[in-house]
């Protein structure tokens, strides 16, 4: 049985290899930068969400408890933390 890496490979086959390799790294970057602005976002609007609640609320244990609450739910993702207040 012949191995594929036996055979002889078409001209070009160098470029079009290179193309494709970039072509996937290009793709893989533009993914984690997707992801990173949609998280950039998220932790945004719930920041801003939290703000909201704070000031009319004025008690920080609710903030304590959603921080507890996010975490226990979603364990893998980092940031949710009650923080320190400006205000």
């Amino acid at each position: 049985m012949t191995d594929a890496r036996d055979l002889a490979l078409p001209s070009g086959y160098t470029d079009l290899l290179s193309e494709l390799k970039n072509r996937v790294r290009a793709a893989r970057t533009a993914a984690i930068r997707t992801v990173i602005t949609q998280l950039i976002e998220l932790y945004w609007s719930i920041g801003n969400d939290v703000r909201a609640q704070q000031d009319s609320q004025r008690g920080s244990s609710v903030i304590k408890r959603l921080a507890e609450d996010l975490r226990t739910e979603f364990p893998e993702m980092k940031g949710f933390s009650p923080g320190t207040s400006n205000t």
